[in-house]
């Protein structure tokens, strides 16, 4: 009998890819779709870094690389951790990882059993409750409102805690959202983290510098949160390396020894080439992040703008990262040509067949009231995908 494993039947395929890969289909039927589906810079990756790849080869670094990835690299990361964020972290409490996809998945394997409960905020990565089923271990959410700006509190934290949980994971910047924990906000939830013992905090900062507060706050950072905490971070979203696929984590050295022992058994270390590339990329100057931080905010300011100016649309501010989660529930119950809208995901694909742009429902993040629109593309492109969606939710009735 063809059967897949019972693991393999737990997970949901991705709702981000699926809407790509349906936006891409369409295309290539000469369609003129804007795809605002995928969470990627629009940037190329900088120059010296390329650079950097390019030597790498010509020095033949083509060798299987150390599983926890070069040390070097691993220095660099101290260093940036050090200098950016005020923690302190021996190479010997980092390793680097196929991606920070790679980073998060090893830690939720490292950590959690079977029947373990790990609290997820939703809106929530839609990846994130399908690792823990991966693990066996049960996603708890705990749903932060479009009203509270998509951040928990620490009375709902403390709330979905139970004596089998063992990990919170906490996405800020934020995707799908684009919300900011504050220091204050992070201080707070690590007292409640506190209380418990055995539960720790996978901090996925990915995003951290496309951030438009002024400032990112670690929750490693808060006393007493050091050993608490994994930290996840990589140069895919600040440096537009998506494709280099190089992560890392920082935690307690017996934690990224586990991750070190499993990564040796499933993957081995990362691409050779992609680690110098991303030595180059934190050791090098830091204006091209900025530069991009800067561009991302601009594009923020503007799809917000147009946004607000579609009647249904609820629209908050957000804080980092680059997507848009509008509130559309306004539209549900609502039909065009003999088409009812029941949902996000239904008003997603009314918007890609109808309006000709890629966006994503909220029902795969977990908040079925909105839906998630990327903004990493051309001002150009955020003008006219902003007049479609306006042109295409007029019709419903």
């Amino acid at each position: 009998m063809a059967k897949l494993s019972d693991r393999l039947n737990r997970l949901a395929p991705s709702a981000t890819l699926a809407m790509s890969q349906k936006s891409s289909e369409m295309k290539a039927q000469g369609v003129d779709v804007i795809n605002m589906s995928v969470g990627e810079p629009d940037f190329n990756t900088p120059e010296h870094i390329k650079e950097a790849a390019k030597k790498a080869v010509d020095n033949n670094f083509s060798k299987y690389s150390p599983v926890p990835g070069y040390p070097d690299l691993r220095k660099a990361i101290a260093r940036k951790l050090k200098t950016e964020n005020g923690l302190d972290y021996r190479p010997e409490e980092i390793l680097v990882g196929n991606g920070a996809k790679q980073c998060v998945c090893n830690v939720v394997m490292a950590l959690v059993d079977d029947g373990d409960e790990v609290v997820i905020p939703a809106p929530f990565w839609v990846s994130y409750p399908q690792m823990v089923k991966l693990a066996g271990g049960v996603p708890v959410t705990v749903e932060a409102t479009f009203e509270q700006d998509f951040k928990i509190t620490p009375e709902q934290l403390e709330d979905a805690i139970t004596p089998k949980t063992r990990m919170l994971i906490l996405c800020s910047p934020s995707n799908p959202t684009g919300s900011v924990y504050t220091k204050e906000e992070l201080e707070r939830l690590a007292e409640v983290v506190k209380k418990h013992d055995d539960l720790f905090v996978l901090a996925d900062e990915i995003y951290e510098h496309i951030n438009y507060t002024g400032a990112h706050a670690s929750i490693a950072a808060v006393e007493g949160m050091r050993e608490r905490t994994i930290v996840v971070n990589g140069v895919s979203k600040a440096y537009a390396m998506t494709g280099w696929r190089i992560g890392f984590m920082a935690g307690p050295e017996w934690i990224v020894k586990g991750c070190n022992k499993l990564q040796g058994q499933y993957t081995s270390g990362p691409c050779s080439v992609s680690q110098k590339a991303a030595l180059e990329a934190y050791e090098a100057s830091q204006q091209c992040v900025e530069d991009m931080r800067q561009a991302f905010q601009r594009r923020r300011d503007l799809i917000v703008e147009l946004a607000r100016q579609i009647p249904g649309l609820e629209v908050n501010v957000p804080q980092g990262a680059f997507y848009l989660f509008p509130k559309c529930s306004s539209f549900f119950g609502k039909s065009y040509n003999g088409r009812t809208i029941n949902n996000s995901s239904d008003l997603a694909m009314f918007l890609l067949e109808e309006g000709h742009v890629a966006t994503v429902g909220g029902d795969a993040f977990g908040s079925p009231q909105c839906f998630r629109m990327s903004y990493a593309t051309s001002d150009d492109n955020i003008r006219e995908a902003m007049k479609r969606i306006a042109q295409t939710l007029e019709k419903l009735a």
